[in-house]
């Protein structure tokens, strides 16, 4: 059964536009232009629309802030999947847009990409450091009820830490998400996931990207063993994806009803695999194909 870390009840939810540098003074204060800052509850809301948009949201009486884009064919009242990025250690929002290609991939598709912004280095399951569980699951429900998203095809990604945290999403958020796709990150870090009943509540399909070479590779294969096995997954046998055996495929069925599928990438590093870098496989446009197959069951 899924563990809460540090799920409170949040203080206040309010989603805004985010203020440029000069306009970043306290509430009350100043701009560098000598009107006066809009205090929180003043700033004007993000109105749904196609683009690139920057958020904020107050969790736990903090105020934190994500990216939001809207690909083109973004109508505000149409329902639309959204998927959940989160970015690494020391990584910043940007990078992880242009190294995932996700964008790209959500302009073809049709759906909304939210890629949250950690507090410190990374994404934390810790109330002291952000509770960022209680604020995906608010960030997802402001986009559910504000911008259309459809609750059933919810998802989450996340690179090296936010792999982690990824994890983290499909246990603890097992009822906000339908699918996950960690990469190059592992189900490990602490004693919860040593925990045989530290699982998801409902079935949430996993699909996973790992470098041979990655220095993680041996911590990521062994989580990966253990959610499977505290599903009771039962493993298939890696598959060739391409002529070259660069890329295996592995398809594992679990006991409540998931899947798993994970990608060896032979030779690759700590890194998301693109097929720009000349990858047998893209893993944002494989995940997105793995996503569409999945919805959150009522």
């Amino acid at each position: 059964m899924a563990r809460r870390l540090g799920h409170g009840i949040l203080a206040a939810v309010a989603v805004t536009a985010m203020l440029g540098a000069a306009g970043c003074g306290s509430e009350g204060g100043t701009s560098a232009g000598g009107a006066p800052s809009p205090s929180r509850a003043e700033r004007p809301e993000v109105a749904p629309a196609p683009g690139d948009h920057s958020l904020t949201i107050d969790s736990g009486g903090v105020e934190r802030t994500w990216d939001l884009h809207a690909p083109p064919t973004y109508r505000p009242g149409t329902p639309v999947p959204l998927v959940v990025a989160l970015h690494g250690t020391d990584q910043s929002v940007a990078t992880l847009r242009e190294t995932s290609g996700l964008d790209a991939v959500a302009d073809r598709e049709g759906f909304l990409v939210a890629y949250p912004k950690a507090l410190g280095r990374e994404f934390s399951r810790l109330a002291d450091q952000g509770d960022d569980v209680t604020f995906v699951r608010a960030l997802v429900d402001h986009l559910v009820t504000r911008w259309s998203v459809d609750p059933a095809r919810v998802y989450a990604t996340g690179f090296s830490s936010g792999a982690r945290m990824t994890y983290a999403l499909g246990v603890e958020a097992a009822d906000v998400f339908a699918a996950i796709a960690p990469v190059s990150g592992a189900f490990a870090g602490g004693p919860a996931e040593a925990d045989p009943t530290y699982k998801p509540s409902r079935p949430v399909a996993v699909i996973t990207f790992v470098g041979s070479q990655d220095r993680g590779s041996a911590r990521i294969y062994a989580g990966l063993a253990r959610w499977q096995k505290n599903l009771g997954c039962q493993v298939g046998k890696p598959v060739w994806v391409d002529r070259e055996k660069t890329v295996n495929r592995t398809v594992s069925r679990c006991a409540d009803g998931s899947e798993v599928v994970d990608y060896t990438l032979n030779g690759m590093g700590h890194a998301w695999p693109t097929s720009t870098a000349d990858w047998a496989v893209d893993a944002s446009q494989a995940m997105w194909e793995f996503f569409t197959a999945h919805t959150r069951r009522p």
